[in-house]
């Protein structure tokens, strides 16, 4: 799997304001005082992605991902990312952050584990039946995810660019990478960030 190749860095929107009803219960689980909810995130990436003129502006490769780091909401981690056609993350979680991202332009396809996954310890898992679910995001579809999150995001269309924007709490801090055969998850890769920034 390639990585992506940076672009010039763009100025971004002013932090958000949560739009997204969540109960006081929510948010207690999903960020420390002060810190950016998961409906801070989703709120954010979704009116990024609607900034045709930011999107626009991303350079975009035929041959590998492009980024451009955004400044996101209460000192969330951000991007602007191009998709070529056929081209997609690998299976990864993000450790301990909160996430969210959004559909700019084309159309992604997550695919997730509907389990929460040991944050250390192991090296393979077999997976139980029935965890498997996948969505297609369009333009201007979203999601907001938890904490130890496993997907892989992938652009299916032969022949069109996706972007889309992501922002993670608190800045991530690595990201594990995992092969999957059938139903065997295994550990390959621990990133930190200066792997990828």
């Amino acid at each position: 799997m390639s990585h992506p190749t940076p672009a010039h860095p763009l100025n971004a929107p002013t932090a958000p304001t949560p739009t997204a009803p969540v109960s006081p219960a929510t948010a207690a689980r999903t960020a420390p005082s002060g810190a950016p909810t998961a409906a801070a995130l989703l709120d954010f990436v979704r009116r990024t992605a609607a900034d045709r003129a930011l999107v626009d502006s991303l350079p975009l490769d035929p041959e590998g991902r492009t980024w451009v780091r955004l400044e996101g909401p209460g000192g969330s981690e951000a991007w602007l990312i191009g998709w070529p056609p056929g081209t997609g993350t690998g299976w990864h979680d993000h450790a301990e952050s909160l996430g969210a991202f959004a559909t700019a332009r084309g159309t992604l396809t997550e695919n997730a584990l509907a389990v929460r996954l040991p944050a250390s310890g192991w090296k393979t898992l077999e997976l139980a039946d029935g965890l498997d679910r996948s969505r297609r995001l369009g333009e201007g579809g979203s999601r907001a995810f938890g904490r130890h999150h496993v997907h892989e995001v992938l652009n299916e269309s032969p022949d069109t660019h996706a972007v889309s924007v992501h922002a993670y709490y608190p800045p991530l801090p690595l990201i594990r990478r995992f092969s999957r055969t059938g139903a065997v998850l295994r550990l390959e890769q621990v990133e930190r960030p200066e792997d990828w920034q």
